[in-house]
């Protein structure tokens, strides 16, 4: 990794976070990495933005009282110099699949990233489910042995081997380190979907099943899938696109000229 990559990190966990912490530490030791991170946590948030943010210094560089798709438009029109590369994470929670795309603050600084033009990777650990709260965890950065080996290895050669030609952003999923480096697969996200509600009293509990088959011997997700991989114990890297694409086809055009004769429509 070249000293002159410049890199904006963020997050969406809050710049107080272990994984941002280990992830500034592993790539600082060869990049400039310039920290623009939520002040407080801003899990699931997608890509909300905001109108205004206030900004203070911190140790690790700024924390923005916002969202992170707030951070990366403040990071790289106002606050840092314009990086190489944007890289969000490390969240503490697998963002797996393809319906937590757009719902997931991580992957969404990410794409935020994309629409400026610059690459990004957006990094998660996935965290088995018991009966602990991951909130309740603590982590130490021995934890994210993995996602900051990883991470800092693509951040290194992902632009220059000219992935990001054909990737707008790269979501790597990795598992809680347990001493061996983990493997690494390219994958696609999963299209399992498994959410559900359940009404109590005046409240309805909305939950997501997916978590609950998890186990490598049973877990219905088929072989590529970014689910699978780490849950067999592999990092798992999905190279994504975004802008969202338009798919045209003759059906939609014959039903748009069959509404333009049904309300009368006159051409302009």
């Amino acid at each position: 990794m070249s000293d002159s990559l410049e890199i904006l990190l963020t997050n969406d966990d809050g710049i107080d976070s272990t994984g941002i912490r280990a992830l500034y530490e592993a790539l600082s030791e060869h990049a400039n990495v310039t920290v623009v991170a939520p002040a407080n946590d801003h899990s699931a948030c997608g890509r909300s933005i905001s109108h205004e943010v206030d900004v203070s210094e911190h140790e690790l560089g700024y924390a923005v009282y916002g969202t992170p798709a707030d951070c990366v438009v403040a990071g790289l029109a106002e606050l840092g110099p314009f990086p190489d590369l944007v890289v969000s994470g490390c969240n503490e929670g697998a963002n797996l699949g393809e319906y937590v795309l757009g719902r997931s603050g991580t992957v969404s600084a990410a794409v935020e990233a994309a629409f400026f033009d610059v690459p990004a990777i957006a990094t998660s650990m996935y965290v088995p489910v018991d009966e602990t709260p991951l909130s309740e965890i603590e982590f130490t950065t021995d934890d994210f042995a993995d996602a900051t080996r990883v991470t800092s290895f693509l951040a290194e050669k992902a632009i220059n081997a000219g992935v990001f030609d054909h990737a707008a952003y790269l979501n790597v999923n990795v598992p809680l380190a347990d001493g061996d480096p983990a493997p690494v697969e390219i994958t696609h996200p999963s299209k399992r979907y498994e959410m559900d509600a359940e009404r109590n009293g005046d409240a309805v509990h909305l939950k997501d099943r997916v978590w609950e088959s998890m186990d490598p011997d049973v877990i219905p997700d088929p072989n590529g899938t970014d689910r699978r991989a780490v849950a067999e114990g592999r990092i798992s890297i999905s190279p994504l696109t975004a802008p969202h694409s338009t798919n045209h086809h003759d059906t939609l055009e014959e039903l748009a000229a069959t509404y333009g004769e049904t309300v009368g429509v006159t051409d302009r």
